[in-house]
């Protein structure tokens, strides 16, 4: 399954700012920590808990996100059907890593162990 140029196009402009509340309460609401999403984040993207905010606080898009990480070379792993879409299918990079953060966050919120969702063992 491929996404629409307009999905996208959504996708690149939304900011990082307006889902992160979204992320924290995910995983809040599942007996999950802040810090363990932001362990899962730092993990993907290196960015410390003050880069993120950095981010948040400045309101970048997902774009300007994705283009000051550093993403983690196992981050090629991470797979399976995030929001209807196959990760592994993606063929838009910023799309496909975006949808690695979600996976990212749904695994931490439905209870995997951390050594998993970080890719380890």
């Amino acid at each position: 399954m491929t996404t629409t140029p307009e999905h996208d196009e959504r996708i690149r402009t939304m900011t990082f700012s307006s889902v992160y509340p979204h992320y924290v309460t995910k995983v809040e609401k599942k007996g999950r920590s802040k810090k363990e999403l932001h362990q899962v984040m730092e993990w993907l993207t290196s960015f410390d808990e003050n880069q993120i905010q950095e981010l948040i606080d400045e309101k970048a898009t997902f774009e300007t996100f994705f283009q000051k990480a550093t993403l983690n070379p196992n981050a090629q792993h991470i797979k399976g059907v995030i929001c209807g879409y196959r990760i592994e299918e993606i063929e838009t990079p910023l799309t496909k890593q975006v949808r690695y953060l979600d996976k990212l966050v749904d695994e931490l919120a439905k209870g995997r162990k951390m050594e998993k969702i970080l890719r380890e063992g």
